[in-house]
């Protein structure tokens, strides 16, 4: 099931998308509003919508969002880095958060902003010191994001906070994909059309399952926080006016402007 979490006449639900994304299909996508919501017990209202209708938001609003570094060995070697032997973990905060078809806003205090196509991990229960072979009973889908990333801060900042952490440096969408085998997913990042990014999930180091270990050893992961799990080689400059897309097989494409910070 395609999870979609939107607005209508000023009203925020939740939606199962209805019809095919595929080239060629026919029929406009629609969503059946869902009663409740996603992390718990939920039915399907009946009442449907068009898609076209409605204005898409973030998938989920997290409360933490934990993000994995050098994840795949080419991105890591592509920034001279080795892979480490335990994974680099860090947070963007919840006010990073945009969704498909809102702008990246370029801080004013970068000049080198980067795309980071990642699959994203969207938790769907409150989990803690989760074991490995438990690890997909606390996924409730899959989702896509961009790590974006001020290249120059982080090179030259300790700490990762303000070169990732910056307003909209984490688009996320466009739905959450509950029915997913994430292991070997084509993962594609085009910069007004051209195509920058192209890897597999099967190319991470460490798996789903091995991050979630990793990350609840030390924390509590609480319904809609995100995992992010790293970006495979290719990662480019952003510059204002370009527009960024992120595709993942099986889940859609999540598509961004960016845009000169008012």
């Amino acid at each position: 099931m395609r999870i979609a979490r939107f607005s209508i006449d000023g009203n925020v639900a939740f939606g199962a998308v209805e019809g095919s994304t595929a080239p060629g299909a026919e029929g406009e996508l629609v969503l059946d509003i869902i009663k409740g919501i996603p992390f718990a017990d939920f039915e399907l209202s009946g009442t449907k919508v068009p898609l076209s209708k409605v204005r898409l938001l973030p998938p989920v609003l997290p409360n933490k969002i934990v993000a994995i570094a050098r994840n795949y060995a080419e991105h890591a070697r592509e920034l001279g880095n080795e892979v480490p032997d335990a994974p680099v973990t860090f947070f963007k905060p919840s006010t990073s958060v945009v969704g498909s078809g809102d702008p990246i806003a370029y801080p004013s205090f970068s000049q080198d902003l980067h795309h980071e196509a990642e699959l994203a991990v969207v938790i769907g229960r409150m989990c803690r010191e989760v074991p490995r072979e438990r690890a997909k009973e606390v996924i409730l889908g899959y989702t896509c994001a961009n790590d974006v990333t001020a290249r120059d801060v982080q090179q030259r900042e300790k700490q990762w906070a303000r070169a990732k952490g910056f307003d909209s440096a984490c688009p996320l969408g466009p739905w959450i994909e509950t029915e997913l085998d994430p292991s070997d997913l084509t993962i594609q990042c085009t910069v007004n059309g051209e195509q920058r990014q192209l890897g597999r999930t099967s190319d991470m180091v460490r798996s789903i399952e091995d991050l979630i270990v990793h990350i609840t050893e030390a924390m509590t992961l609480l319904p809609g926080d995100v995992i992010l799990t790293g970006t495979p080689a290719g990662v480019g400059p952003l510059n204002v006016g370009d527009e960024v897309a992120v595709t993942i097989e099986g889940i859609g494409t999540l598509t961004n402007k960016v845009i000169k910070r008012g």
